[in-house]
């Protein structure tokens, strides 16, 4: 049988483990091309890449299409690497911070793969109980800035 504290400690390690994952399947999904799963993927998030944030599943679709060049194989041909994530969550006030450091590889047919860029994500959540959109029912919102 488990005690309440161990239970706590269950759901703290779901929405870690949940907030790395959308870390890392944002990336995926840049990388693929599919801007659509971004969309779906940040439905409910605001977006700051550099420009004026966005908000929104169709807004940070759009900004994606428009943003990034897209080869003959439907990718930026891309490749991005997220590191050193740490995760700071508060229980308090039910959000999270999620500091990370980015590179970005990319090869060209003319050109080798190499570094095109590099950065932080500095990130924020919230979660919600109950909504049933991610692991234990934690939904997870937030934006990101590179």
């Amino acid at each position: 049988m488990s005690s309440p504290s161990s239970s706590v400690s269950a759901d703290l390690a779901s929405i870690y483990r949940a907030i790395e994952n959308l870390v890392a399947r944002y990336a995926e999904l840049v990388d693929d091309g599919d801007f659509t799963g971004l969309g779906l993927l940040l439905a409910n998030a605001t977006f700051s890449g550099g420009g004026a944030p966005v908000h929104g599943r169709n807004a940070i679709e759009q900004m994606f299409r428009n943003t990034l060049v897209i080869h003959d194989d439907g990718t930026p041909r891309t490749h991005h690497v997220t590191s050193n994530i740490a995760i700071e969550i508060d229980e308090r006030t039910d959000t999270a911070v999620a500091r990370s450091y980015v590179t970005v590889l990319q090869a060209l047919p003319d050109l080798p793969l190499q570094t095109i860029a590099a950065g932080r994500y500095r990130d924020r959540f919230e979660h919600f109980a109950g909504s049933g959109a991610s692991p234990n029912g934690t939904s997870i919102y937030g934006s990101s800035e590179m």
